[in-house]
């Protein structure tokens, strides 16, 4: 069995603060997919991280304190890759991919476009250069898990207040049709094939006591090559305890890796 975790910590150090490593030494994935590091690799809690049951890679971004993607895994991997072949998406460090002999998984983090229209317009850039990426991974039928901070809420159910954010990015229509284009390309939505009901969120606001209130997000996915279908056990979200403004999205798949 494989069980993966994907959380966008919102700062490493902070986490870790916040007792994530602690937590992490019972809990009992085979990888744990990081997003939004934000250290530079001199600053690393490198004494904290030696001390955790996971071995761990970190890709970071140029610009300190932002960014930034990772593993904590305890298998090491075939072959790893943390190279776009596009230099500004190299800078913020926003992919790893770890290939072991069965399947390739890979922590992802797409930029936001809510700052900009400049940042929205690199986000839709990024979207298009990754697709294609995927396509590239997928021919032979490789398996692929891809998980990460999508920055995408997909459909109505994905969100609370779906009405009001038609026009912001995370809910436009080009993104959400970029989503459903990944998924015809040939993914599935792990959490979705698990759980079909309202009210599961991945990240909240900090603004107007938005956790409390369950006013969130599902920005967070574990995407899974269709190949995968009949691999999938189970899914769920870790609400508690918190570590950042999002969640844990856990899966396990019936998979030897």
């Amino acid at each position: 069995m494989l069980k993966i975790a994907t959380i966008n910590l919102n700062g490493l150090r902070a986490s870790i603060r916040k007792g994530f490593l602690n937590w992490l030494d019972n809990y009992d994935a085979d990888i744990v997919c990081l997003q939004e590091i934000r250290v530079a690799e001199k600053d690393l809690p490198l004494a904290e991280l030696k001390k955790s049951k996971f071995k761990f890679t970190f890709s970071h971004a140029k610009k300190p304190g932002y960014s930034g993607v990772g593993f904590l895994y305890r298998k090491r991997p075939q072959t790893m890759n943390k190279i776009f072949d596009h230099k500004t998406f190299n800078d913020e460090s926003r992919f790893i991919r770890f290939d072991y002999k069965s399947i390739s998984i890979i922590s992802l983090y797409v930029p936001s476009g809510s700052s900009s229209e400049k940042r929205l317009s690199m986000k839709f850039e990024f979207m298009n250069f990754f697709t294609n990426v995927l396509k590239e991974l997928i021919t032979n039928d490789r398996k692929v898990i891809i998980c990460g901070d999508f920055n995408v809420a997909h459909k109505e159910i994905d969100l609370k207040n779906w009405k009001t954010n038609q026009k912001n990015s995370g809910f436009l229509p080009e993104e959400r049709e970029w989503f459903s284009c990944i998924l015809k390309i040939g993914f599935l939505d792990v959490f979705r094939q698990i759980v079909s009901d309202s009210g599961h969120y991945t990240w909240w606001s900090n603004r107007a006591n938005a956790y409390a209130n369950n006013v969130g997000w599902r920005i967070d996915y574990q995407l899974a090559t269709k190949n995968l279908q009949n691999k999938i056990l189970s899914s769920k979200i870790i609400k508690e305890p918190r570590f950042s403004d999002h969640a844990i999205l856990e899966a396990t798949y019936d998979l030897e890796f």
